[in-house]
C-alpha cells in the first residue's frame, strides 16, 4: 500500500508545518465554495428515523432537474469519493487510462481494485484502454474536453464493452455542456454536491448512468446510503435554481479578482474554475512558506513545486490577509 494521498483542507497538517502561524487559518487549499448554501431548518425526524423511499425520491427528483437527467439514471451516494471507490469493484480486471495529471484518487482507486492503470495526456493516448477516466473540468488546471469528443470516445468504448467515467465535480458553475443528459451504456458521470454548495461535510454526491449500470451502483452502495439530513438539505439546495445562478455569478467574479491578485504578484496563471485558480510562481516553495507563516494554507504539488492552487477567500478579512502577502511579493 502506497503513502496516503495529500488533499486540501487538512489544517492539522498546516499547523504542523507552521506551528507559529496566527489563528484562525484562512484555508484556501480546497476548491469548496466559501459561501455555503443556507441550510433550511430540519425536522427532528431527519436525525431520528431511517430515511424513507419518499425522502430519497425527493432528492433524486431535484437532482434530475438540476442535472438534466432521468431520475432512474441517478444514484445518490455519501459523496463522490465513495463512488470513485465503488466503480472499480463493478468491473473485471481492466486496462484503465486516466487523463492526467488530475485528482489522484481516481488512479489510486482503480489500482486498489486490481486494474492496470496508466496516466495519459489526452483521449487519443487512451486507445486500447477498457476504461477511460476524465475529470472535466480538470483539477487542478481547469482544462475542458469538448462534449462531442467525450461522446465519441464513449461510443468507441461501448463497442468494446468499455466504460468512460466523467468526473464533473467542478461543473456546476462552469460554462460547459455536461454529459449528464447523454449517459448511455458507455458513460458514468459523477457530480459533486458539497463543492458548489459549500457543504462538503454533508457528504453527498451522485452517479449518473444508464439505468442498468445505475442499479448496479445502487446495489453496491446498499440501503440508506445517504443520511436523512443530507437528503433534506440536498433536495432544498438542488431545487433552488436562483441561488445556484447567483452563486455562479458571484464566484466567477471572485475568481477574476483572485486572478488579478495572482498576476500582480508575478504568478503565471495555469487555469482553474470558478472555485479555484492555479498558477506557477518562480518562487513557488518560498511563497507557500510565506503564506503558511501568515496562516494562509494553499495547495501545493510535489511533482510541480512551483505550482500553487488557491481556493477563494470567504470574506473581506480573508481577502485582505491574502492581499497583504501577495502584495508583498508584488512590491518585492
Amino acid at each position: 500500500m502506497g503513502a496516503p494521498i495529500a488533499h486540501g483542507g487538512d489544517l492539522d497538517a498546516a499547523r504542523r508545518l507552521f506551528p507559529e502561524a496566527p489563528e484562525p487559518w484562512v484555508d484556501l487549499s480546497t476548491g469548496i465554495n466559501p459561501v455555503p448554501y443556507p441550510c433550511p431548518p430540519l425536522e427532528a425526524s431527519a436525525f431520528t428515523r431511517l430515511p424513507s423511499a419518499a425522502d430519497l425520491a425527493g432528492l433524486i427528483a431535484a437532482a434530475a432537474e438540476a442535472y438534466g437527467a432521468d431520475p432512474e439514471a441517478i444514484v445518490a451516494a455519501p459523496g463522490t469519493q465513495i463512488l470513485i471507490e465503488t466503480l472499480p469493484r463493478l468491473r473485471p480486471p481492466s486496462r484503465v487510462a486516466v487523463l492526467g495529471p488530475t485528482y489522484a484518487e481516481h488512479a489510486a482507486a482503480w489500482k486498489r481494485g486490481g486494474h492496470v492503470v496508466e496516466t495519459v495526456p489526452d483521449l487519443e493516448s487512451a486507445d486500447g484502454a477498457d476504461v477511460v477516466v476524465v475529470v472535466n473540468p480538470n483539477n487542478p488546471d481547469g482544462r475542458l474536453r469538448a462534449k462531442p469528443d467525450l461522446l465519441s470516445a464513449a461510443e468507441k468504448l461501448n463497442r468494446m464493452k468499455g466504460l468512460l467515467v466523467i468526473d464533473e465535480a467542478f461543473a456546476d458553475f462552469e460554462a460547459i455542456c455536461s454529459a449528464s443528459c447523454a449517459v448511455g451504456r458507455g458513460i458514468v458521470v459523477l457530480r459533486s454536491f458539497g463543492k458548489s454548495y459549500g457543504l462538503a461535510g454533508l457528504r453527498l454526491g451522485f452517479a449518473i448512468a444508464a439505468p442498468d449500470r445505475a442499479e448496479a451502483i445502487r446495489q453496491a452502495l446498499g440501503p440508506w446510503a445517504v443520511a436523512g439530513p443530507a437528503l433534506a438539505i440536498g433536495r432544498a439546495a438542488l431545487s433552488d435554481r436562483p441561488w445556484r445562478e447567483a452563486a455562479a455569478r458571484a464566484r466567477a467574479a471572485d475568481a477574476g479578482r483572485l486572478d488579478r491578485m495572482i498576476l500582480r504578484a508575478g504568478g503565471r496563471l495555469v487555469g482553474g474554475t470558478c472555485l479555484f485558480r492555479t498558477a506557477d510562481f518562480s518562487d513557488g516553495p518560498a511563497l507557500f512558506r510565506r503564506l503558511g507563516q501568515a496562516g494562509i494554507y494553499v495547495r501545493r504539488f510535489e511533482d510541480a513545486p512551483h505550482r500553487l492552487r488557491f481556493g477563494l477567500p470567504a470574506d473581506k478579512t480573508e481577502w485582505c490577509r491574502l492581499s497583504r502577502i501577495l502584495r508583498r511579493d508584488e512590491l518585492g
